[in-house]
């Protein structure tokens, strides 16, 4: 089955390309991220995807667009429920490369992350597969996320510290005394 991953960057990936490969699909990767900010944290981690889908031979479709104006119009009439815009644009994104490219289904490597709200990443996976007409595969990739960074140190990858959208940085920054609502 041909499927179209979704990647917020190769640290949280390695694990989804090689579980979903050891159950025999056939896979290619989907750079679409246009939350992550400032351009140098962009930047870091599509090179860093590229650097590792060509060390695992996993092709890779590009949706290179640093998007900081239209994340931020999309997210600014709501700041804290902001997670919801940004896994719209990313997901929609990914459903529409697969249905337009041919493959199968779509997934995204989001669903390793116990830092995401995982049931609103889903509930927005399933109803972009369904408006746009391609399969949305569920996995639950979270048990392996420690194995993900581990290999990712071995490996020298570029480690994140935040989700990638501007807000995100704030929040890992400030004292919880200090917050901005």
């Amino acid at each position: 089955m041909k499927t179209l991953l979704h990647i917020c960057c190769a640290p949280c990936a390695n694990q989804c390309i090689d579980v979903l490969r050891a159950d025999g699909f056939e896979l290619t990767g989907f750079w679409y991220n246009p939350n992550i900010h400032p351009f140098t944290e962009y930047r870091s981690r599509r090179n860093c995807l590229r650097d590792y889908a060509q060390q695992v031979e996993l092709p890779l479709l590009e949706r290179d667009e640093y998007g900081l104006r239209p994340f931020v119009r999309e997210v600014a009439p709501d700041i804290a429920g902001r997670c919801v815009k940004c896994y719209e644009l990313r997901l929609y994104a990914a459903a529409q490369t697969a249905l337009e490219g041919g493959f199968d289904s779509f997934t995204s490597s989001l669903f390793i992350s116990p830092y995401q709200n995982h049931e609103l990443l889903r509930e927005v996976a399933e109803r972009a597969a369904r408006e746009v007409g391609v399969a949305f595969l569920y996995r639950d990739f979270r048990p392996y996320f420690r194995a993900g960074q581990e290999r990712a140190r071995e490996l020298g990858m570029y480690i994140q510290k935040y989700c990638g959208c501007v807000f995100s940085e704030e929040e890992r920054y400030l004292k919880p005394s200090k917050r901005v609502p």
